[in-house]
C-alpha cells in the first residue's frame, strides 16, 4: 500500500515535468491524415500552432474538415450565412498566419 501511494505522490510531483505531446490536436491529425505530399509532422504541428492562435475550438474542426474535403471550403465560402462570412474572415486570417509561421 505505501508504495502505491508514493507512486501515486510521485506521479503529481513528476507529471508537470513530463514534456506534452508535440501539440496533438484537430488539425494536427486532420493534416496527418490528408493525402498531400507536403503533410509532415513538423508542418503540421505548426499549422495546429497557427490555428490555436487564430481560431476557436469550433472554427478548428470546421477547418480540419476542409483537409477530408477541400470542395466543403467553397461551399462555406460561398454560402450566404453570416456565420459562414464571419468564420471565413477567420480562416483567411488563420492562413496568413499559417504561412508566416510556417513558411
Amino acid at each position: 500500500m505505501k508504495h502505491i501511494i508514493l507512486s501515486l505522490a510521485l506521479a503529481g510531483v513528476i507529471a508537470p515535468l513530463v514534456p506534452a505531446p508535440l501539440d496533438a490536436g484537430t488539425i494536427t491529425s486532420a493534416c496527418m491524415k490528408s493525402d498531400r505530399k507536403a503533410a509532415n509532422r513538423r508542418l503540421c504541428v505548426c499549422i495546429q500552432r497557427a490555428a490555436r492562435k487564430t481560431l476557436s475550438s469550433s472554427d478548428q474542426r470546421m477547418a480540419a474538415s476542409f483537409f477530408k474535403d477541400p470542395h466543403r471550403s467553397q461551399e462555406i465560402r460561398q454560402s450566404d450565412r453570416s456565420s459562414h462570412e464571419t468564420f471565413w474572415k477567420r480562416y483567411k486570417k488563420f492562413g496568413e498566419r499559417a504561412k508566416q509561421m510556417c513558411s
